[in-house]
């Protein structure tokens, strides 16, 4: 462990995110709507915390082990979240110290839920941090700074393999710094082909940046209170279901469709991308049969809010808790599963849903061939059992810490359907749930103690477990 190289590490990851402070305060200046000192304040002290952290530990680490990779990540998605609840608490948008928090958290971890209301009549600064702050937090503060960091001398491949989601592909380069350059073009060249389509549709140009950095992110934070359901332009909402789809593949696929010239086969024929697409197509025909031959929504509404659930996005144009109740069941399922590995979104991820609903059908088969050997293949390739062991060890984790959460919750007052779906929609940054946290209402009348739980919820799902919990095993820390 190089505890200077880590707190070094952090330091740089903290004065960049005071410098982003800064872009809200020039927003406030454009809009004259006042408040601009309240960002330069926060940003100047957030900057100055993290210079002098590098400053305190001399100069920068040659190298960073794969022991300080994850705690770098562990430790820069609390820290990050906890000094990105400056602004809210100084310019009083939130009126506790728990609540900034929270909204902080949701924030950076593209998660969605909000304590806030009022947002039609809210400072244009206030709105664009909130969606800022989710957008860092889509590809990752830290693959930024991956991609800062060799101009300093420090090389990142352990923070890029701790901070990467999900079971991601090889390397799209073969230098990990190219890598992480790579993903912030396509990102912030999706964000900005977004943008223009949203404000060619209709959409105000602010509203427009805002909603791309949110939609590509998949985070769900709207300028509005009705969300996506305050646009009644079908334009609009299907461009949003169509970049929502975009944000939930794997990065990779769209670098290699970039690569072969905007090739549609790299996307066909990568295996994980059509069960994600059978996967979202099943879920509207089975959703839009109970919701529309019982007359509870249109077509429009079931494409746009399962898509959005099924991305992890968070979008709403209506309230789906009024669906019959065997689609809210569904929903659930669908944030549980998630969107492709190596994007933004969150969830277990569709290629492990997929590798265990192919291990459970060759234990079927195995009942009628006992002594058949029957691999689980992911293309061409079959999976190793150290690869289906974390598989499986994964997902009965991650249902461990989802009981718990709920549990929790449930411990502090809250019914037991806002419980489970609250739970449900933090650790799989989600946001919007069923009951009390449903897309009519939000996270603000839960107790202070169910929004802590629901933070480290938040977090957890962030790190997608494992990262975590490597941290409570007492061999990490020893020499």
């Amino acid at each position: 462990m190089n505890p200077k190289g880590v707190t070094w590490t952090l330091g740089i990851l903290v004065a960049l995110f005071g410098a982003g402070m800064m872009l809200p305060a020039f927003v406030s200046l454009y809009y004259h709507t006042g408040g601009a000192h309240h960002f330069v304040l926060a940003g100047c002290l957030v900057s100055l915390l993290g210079l002098s952290m590098m400053r305190f530990c001399g100069p920068a680490p040659k190298q960073l082990g794969h022991r300080d990779g994850f705690l770098i990540v562990a430790l820069a998605w609390a820290v990050l979240a906890m000094l990105g609840a400056v602004p809210f608490w100084t310019t009083g948008v939130c009126d506790s110290i728990v609540d900034g928090l929270f909204e902080s958290t949701s924030g950076l971890t593209t998660t969605g839920a909000t304590v806030l209301s009022g947002l039609d009549s809210m400072r244009p600064s206030i709105l664009f941090w909130r969606s800022m702050q989710e957008w860092l937090g889509g590809m990752g503060i830290i693959v930024l700074a991956v991609a800062v960091m060799p101009l300093l001398g420090v090389g990142g491949m352990q923070l890029f393999r701790a901070e990467t989601p999900g079971p991601v592909k090889d390397k799209l380069t073969a230098r990990v710094t190219e890598t992480a350059k790579v993903l912030w073009y396509i990102y912030l060249g999706m964000t900005v082909v977004t943008a223009l389509c949203f404000w060619l549709a209709g959409m105000s140009g602010f509203d427009a940046i805002n909603h791309a950095m949110c939609t590509v992110a998949i985070g769900g934070f709207s300028t509005h209170d009705a969300s996506i359901g305050y646009y009644s332009d079908p334009l609009i909402r299907n461009l949003i279901v169509v970049f929502m789809l975009m944000a939930g593949i794997n990065f990779t696929l769209h670098f290699a469709a970039l690569r072969r010239g905007f090739s549609i086969a790299a996307y066909v024929q990568d295996e994980e991308f059509r069960a994600y697409a059978k996967w979202i197509g099943i879920l509207v025909l089975l959703i839009g049969f109970l919701t529309l031959s019982t007359g509870s929504g249109s077509l429009e509404e079931v494409v746009f809010n399962t898509v959005s659930i099924a991305t992890t996005t968070g979008f709403t144009v209506s309230d789906y808790s009024a669906w019959p109740p065997g689609t809210g069941l569904l929903l659930l399922i669908a944030m549980f599963v998630g969107a492709c590995a190596g994007s933004t979104g969150g969830g277990m991820k569709v290629v492990r849903a997929l590798c265990l609903f192919r291990q459970g059908m060759g234990q079927i088969r195995r009942l009628i061939h006992p002594h058949a050997i029957i691999p689980v293949k992911m293309g061409e390739h079959a999976l190793s059992g150290q690869v289906m062991q974390a598989l499986w060890g994964f997902f009965v984790l991650y249902m461990v810490c989802y009981a718990i959460i709920a549990t929790l919750v449930a411990f502090t007052g809250v019914d037991m359907l806002t419980s489970l779906s609250a739970a449900a929609a933090c650790l799989t940054n989600t946001g919007p749930g069923f009951g009390g946290v449903g897309p009519a209402s939000n996270y603000a009348a839960l107790p202070d103690a169910a929004k802590g739980v629901l933070m480290f919820g938040m977090i957890l799902g962030r790190l997608e477990i494992f990262t975590f919990f490597v941290l409570l095993v007492p061999e990490f820390w020893r020499r």
